[in-house]
């Protein structure tokens, strides 16, 4: 091609992104049917979700968590190790369906998250707005911002750059991105609580967008936030079970808890000296 064919096709483009926004992903459901563990035995799993479902996945290190994810985000089709298939809308998508619908289906948080890009974090978010395209992309871009700075252990500015961030910034920036501005309507999460990161506002920033979440989790005040948690063994679903009422009963003591070894973090972090009383 040449530039002024380059930039005809351009403005073709941005001619189009209200239409694009139009035709944003929608779905009513994901469903994952089970394969085979590690062992070869077969996986009893028919799992459906639906926009608003929160799925933890709890289970030692190395028993597929991970593998799981990554087989929701390539919507596997008895293609992968564990010989998973994922349906969306009850239905396969095919070949060149799956290639493109991917990354537009599903937004994944990974454990390690840096940025390449030599943007600022305002004009990263302003262009991911404008990307949508929204009305008022500067508004939206500094609500993702203050937002994640009440994620951030460190607060960042508008004129940060993307490489400067650290990964705990990063992450929480990318949760607070993928909250407010991604269309993606699957979010999968990988152990967030090691990103340094407010995890319990950002899982609530997360089920708060309608999205369908899937969180791979050591931590157990966030796997009883969830409706449900898949139990993993031998690298495959070994147990489903919904979150009863008396352990989402038993979280406030879990909170209270937890608030208390955050204040030691915090204390820390600043260089405070701990003392401890102790009651006889």
């Amino acid at each position: 091609t040449d530039a002024a064919a380059l930039a005809a096709r351009f403005a073709d483009f941005l001619a189009a992104l209200p239409r694009l926004r139009a035709a944003e992903p929608r779905l009513a459901s994901l469903t994952v049917r089970g394969g085979t563990g590690k062992d070869g035995r077969p996986e009893r799993l028919d799992l459906t979700l639906v926009p608003g479902d929160v799925v933890a996945l709890v289970g030692p290190t190395g028993s597929g968590k991970s593998r799981f994810l990554a087989d929701v985000e390539w919507l596997a089709d008895g293609d992968t190790p564990p010989g998973r298939r994922v349906l969306l809308d009850g239905k396969t998508a095919d070949a060149a369906g799956r290639l493109a619908a991917s990354g537009r289906l599903v937004a994944q948080l990974s454990q390690n998250m840096h940025f390449v890009m030599d943007l600022t974090v305002r004009e990263f978010l302003i262009a991911h707005a404008e990307s949508r395209p929204l009305a008022d992309a500067p508004a939206a871009a500094e609500a993702v911002e203050s937002l994640a700075n009440e994620l951030a252990g460190e607060p960042f500015g508008p004129d940060t750059a993307l490489t400067a961030l650290s990964g705990g910034q990063s992450r929480a920036l990318m949760i607070a991105d993928v909250a407010r501005l991604c269309a993606s309507p699957i979010v999968l999460v990988d152990e967030i609580e090691n990103a340094g990161i407010d995890r319990r506002k950002a899982i609530s920033l997360l089920t708060g967008s309608g999205k369908i979440v899937l969180m791979a989790t050591h931590d157990p005040l966030l796997a009883l936030t969830a409706g449900r948690r898949l139990v993993f063994a031998a690298g495959a679903v070994a147990a489903v079970i919904a979150t009863s009422p008396e352990e989402k009963t038993s979280l406030a003591a879990l909170a209270q808890a937890d608030a208390k070894l955050a204040a030691l973090r915090d204390s820390l972090r600043r260089g405070d000296s701990l003392c401890f009383s102790q009651e006889k």
